[in-house]
């Protein structure tokens, strides 16, 4: 296929589906990490919330930092299969083996199993970076166009949150059942070792198959000039790169955005089987409206865009979403929503999530697109397409921060005496009302932020456009001789 027909294609529903498809591995991780990790280590491995909180902050904080650097390779590979597909092939395996053991811990003493968690943790996020930040940085390459970025950005999203929640499905209704032994079959150790099977496999195909079909590309992929520097010249270099008000902007907006949805991912299975008393089912079922927000955000992203532009979208979709998703709590606070009994219960809250999601998770998809739009203002102010470094810097600030939010779960809990091995039903009112009154508003300030922040961000259709026409403007002054 020649260059004009592989320009083409882009835009076909195969290729955005290649494309798309290969993020099921970080939704995996992702919604793993962010779900049912805690819960795991805290009330099945019997370890501190506090401190898992604490190992699994670290051990994010320890991986962000490998980020950029991953970021900085991506960019500046040089092979025949380009600089983003060796990173691809060679992620799949570690990703499944490592995360496969995140979910099969031995049964140590409790500072051994603290350090286990932390060294596989890290072993897992870093090597689902190599995947990750090679992968998003196809976008921007792909194409330039301000609604296909947009277009692409929500296959990505929306396989990330279809693998993610297909495998927490999974987990509740398949392999975290009650049998004999476990009443409460979120307690069940062997359905935990169970689903970190079954999404390794998930997770190593997904990467294979996108890399596979996107592979043909390469060929109008950006390829990076031969350059010999040192440690320290790439570390300034990385530093000027990323020192841009765009992306500064993004940047700040996602620490408040990742720590909230870091401690809402966190807290969302204490609330359903405490605050709320659902069982596993019910919990399952409440999953299957987060899949229905996915599909509400992937048909609503692009005309939004289109509507609003992508900044202003993104702040009336994701304000939208905070008021509808903390309404039941919040009612329920106040003595004003059904009772955990009345067969109403989770109907109206499977309404709630399924129209909250579709918001929150449409203004991610557009955040994403943002970011893609960075790419060129950058260029103009240095000179050099950064993709990868983009990309990588937002990795590293997601990761940090939702290990701030982790954490925070792990000290509220803590906060509010919330006692280990808690039995739903039998635990102290006062602990769970204690729970949500914390809990509801630290999420809207911190959401509230984000959203202000992200208001300020400077890149518009019209701008983007000016920034193409500028750079189409230099390349042609290059002489033929200092083309790529």
């Amino acid at each position: 296929m020649n260059v004009e027909a592989l320009q083409r294609d882009v835009g076909s529903l195969r290729t955005k589906l290649f494309y798309g498809f290969g993020s099921v591995a970080f939704g995996v991780k992702d919604n793993g990490f962010q779900t049912i990790l805690l819960l795991f280590y805290n009330q099945v491995m019997h370890l501190p919330s506090e401190l898992v909180g604490l190992v699994l902050l670290g051990a994010l904080c320890v991986d962000a930092l490998f980020d950029p650097i991953i970021g900085q390779i991506s960019d500046n590979l040089r092979t025949r299969w380009g600089r983003r597909h060796p990173l691809l092939y060679l992620s799949a395996l570690p990703v499944a083996i490592s995360y496969l053991l995140l979910w099969n811990p031995p049964h140590w003493s409790q500072g051994a199993l603290l350090i286990y968690l932390f060294v596989v943790a890290v072993v897992v996020r870093t090597f689902i970076s190599f995947y990750e930040i090679p992968s998003s940085a196809l976008n921007p390459e792909l194409t330039e166009k301000y609604d296909q970025r947009t277009a692409l950005s929500s296959y990505r999203v929306f396989f990330a949150w279809m693998g993610g929640m297909t495998m927490y499905l999974l987990a509740l209704r398949v392999f975290l059942s009650p049998d004999a032994t476990h009443k409460v079959g979120q307690l069940n150790e062997t359905g935990y070792s169970h689903y970190g099977i079954t999404a390794a496999i998930l997770m190593f195909c997904a990467i294979l198959i996108s890399a596979l079909g996107t592979h043909k590309f390469i060929p109008i992929l950006r390829k990076p000039p031969a350059r010999k520097m040192s440690i320290l010249q790439y570390a300034r270099e990385m530093a000027a790169t990323l020192n841009n008000r765009a992306f500064l902007i993004l940047m700040l907006a996602q620490i408040c955005f990742g720590v909230a949805t870091g401690l809402v991912f966190a807290m969302a299975i204490y609330l359903g089987t405490y605050f709320w008393e659902l069982t596993n089912g019910q919990i399952s079922f409440l999953g299957l409206g987060t899949l229905i927000a996915v599909f509400l955000a992937f048909v609503v992203a692009l005309p939004v865009s289109k509507l609003l532009g992508k900044r202003k979208g993104a702040v009336v979709l994701f304000a939208t979403g905070l008021f509808i998703s903390i309404f039941p709590i919040l009612l329920r606070l106040l003595g004003l929503f059904v009772t955990n009994t009345s067969p109403l219960l989770v109907p109206i809250l499977f309404a709630f999530g399924a129209i909250s999601g579709a918001m929150t998770i449409g203004s991610s998809i557009l955040m994403a697109a943002m970011l893609a739009d960075v790419v060129e203002d950058s260029e103009l102010k240095t000179g050099r397409r950064s993709e990868g470094l983009f990309f990588a810097g937002s990795s590293f600030m997601a990761k940090a921060v939702s290990g701030l939010g982790i954490f925070a779960s792990g000290i509220l809990l803590r906060a509010v005496d919330f006692p280990r091995n808690a039995v739903p039903g039998l635990v102290d009112p006062m602990v769970i009302r204690n729970l949500a009154l914390v809990y509801l508003p630290t999420v809207v300030i911190l959401y509230g932020l984000g959203i202000t922040i992200i208001s300020f961000f400077p890149i518009s259709r019209a701008s983007h456009e000016e920034n193409l026409r500028k750079l189409a403007a230099e390349s042609a002054f290059v002489p033929a001789s200092e083309h790529p």
